[in-house]
């Protein structure tokens, strides 16, 4: 019997030595495969790994995974999680194993890592033009039936581009046609008509197939409740529009797709109204950030908290450092900087010290700034913090985070490395 390529490519990882690229990793482990280190279930704060280490929390990765799965399911959506976020193919093989039809990436880098790791299905949510690429994946298509790959387009002359580098292929491409979010927004077509001649264009060439319509709703310019439902009706429109003016016709299925981590409750909403057409409607959910969540940014925006009855997302990373520098009882500074945590959004949150193995609230210790290799560190008169401790923080946002660390420790509550997730950026 066979064995499958990516399946084959995800055990290879358990084999590649742990050595100096990897931060944080304990130094006596050098020369062990990470599928020996995994196996000696070593202790976070115990077992030699060094600061600053980036963890994930077990038990808070695997309960949103199963929420996200949940979620789907009850709303009837189909799920292709946004790998940008972790560039992690264990984690995608985690999220296909908790439902997901197949990974959204973005750039032809993204897709090529999950073809290397045997991803069936890719969205890329993304316009395509780079003939190099087109041609990669076109050959990647021609050489496997079972490959499925869609990616935006959103102009005529992106068309001309792609057929160009597409001709002689033995499969078309997949397209769908992307509706922008509004004047002023990014990627996409502004108007209906517009999407008609883009949509004309598709179907007059051999080398793409038009298979649906999608869109991103992160993007609606003052984005609220009523203007992201007013939007995603617009795109629903759309869809019900080509497919009554014949442009599906001959596929088995016609793909609606929008979704980022923001909104999708309203996707939700927007997508249980689409009447029935002439094919089936995969209704495609894109989300990405939901896998690690954060302590910032989506902890506002998640829709979780508008819908709670629903369950809610756990930040699972937690970013330890060591206080190296006490200069004053108002200051003291950590060994983790710029180099180490997200800081695009927000600066990181102090939650917690740990001193001989005792864990208390941060109280009174506020992150005021980054630098290279440095955590700024205001500190009130409750402080307590002594140069040497241990300083668990939480961070914003989960893609800043992930791009930082090629090898990430997944540890248990109590400590225990339970695996290592490889990140390709």
């Amino acid at each position: 019997m066979s064995v499958d390529p990516g399946t084959e490519a995800l055990a290879r990882l358990a084999e590649e030595r742990v050595d100096h690229r990897f931060k944080g990793l304990p130094a006596d482990a050098a020369g062990l495969t990470v599928g020996e280190l995994t196996a000696q279930r070593r202790n976070l704060f115990t077992d030699g790994f060094s600061t600053p280490v980036l963890a994930l929390s077990a038990e808070r990765l695997e309960h949103n995974l199963k929420l996200m799965e949940t979620y789907s399911v009850r709303h009837g959506l189909a799920f292709a999680p946004h790998g940008k976020t972790s560039m992690a193919p264990q984690l995608f093989q985690r999220q296909i194993e908790h439902g997901a039809w197949g990974i959204t990436v973005a750039v032809p880098h993204q897709v090529r890592v999950a073809r290397a790791f045997g991803i069936r299905r890719v969205f890329l949510a993304n316009e395509l033009v780079d003939p190099a690429a087109l041609r990669w994946i076109s050959a990647e298509l021609d050489a496997d039936p079972d490959f499925r790959h869609i990616c935006y387009v959103d102009s005529v002359r992106g068309v001309e581009l792609m057929d160009a580098a597409l001709r002689g292929a033995a499969r078309p491409l997949d397209v769908v046609v992307e509706l922008a979010a509004g004047d002023g927004a990014r990627t996409g077509v502004r108007t209906e008509a517009e999407c008609a001649a883009v949509a004309d264009a598709v179907a007059a060439v051999p080398t793409l197939r038009l298979v649906g319509v999608a869109g991103y709703e992160g993007e609606v310019p003052q984005a609220d409740p009523e203007r992201v439902h007013a939007w995603l009706r617009r795109l629903v429109a759309l869809a019900v529009d080509f497919d009554k003016a014949g442009r599906f016709s001959g596929l088995d299925e016609i793909v609606v797709s929008a979704g980022g981590s923001a909104w999708f409750d309203a996707v939700a909403d927007v997508f249980a109204e689409i009447p029935e057409l002439s094919l089936p409607v995969l209704k495609l959910l894109r989300s990405g950030a939901y896998v690690s969540h954060d302590d910032g940014h989506y902890r506002k925006i998640t829709p979780f908290n508008r819908v709670p009855e629903e369950g809610a997302l756990e930040p699972a990373f937690r970013l330890w450092a060591q206080v190296v520098s006490r200069p004053t009882p108002e200051q003291a500074f950590a060994n983790a900087g710029k180099r180490d945590a997200a800081y695009d959004l927000h600066l990181p949150f102090a939650q917690v010290v740990r001193r001989e193995g005792v864990e208390r609230p941060a109280d009174g210790i506020e992150v005021t700034g980054l630098s290279d290799q440095h955590a700024w560190l205001r500190t009130g008169p409750e402080a307590e913090l002594e140069v040497g401790d241990w300083l668990g923080m939480g961070l914003s946002h989960p893609c800043t985070s992930f791009d930082k660390w090629q090898l990430i420790p997944v540890a248990e509550a109590d400590g225990t490395v339970v695996d290592y997730i490889r990140t390709y950026f």
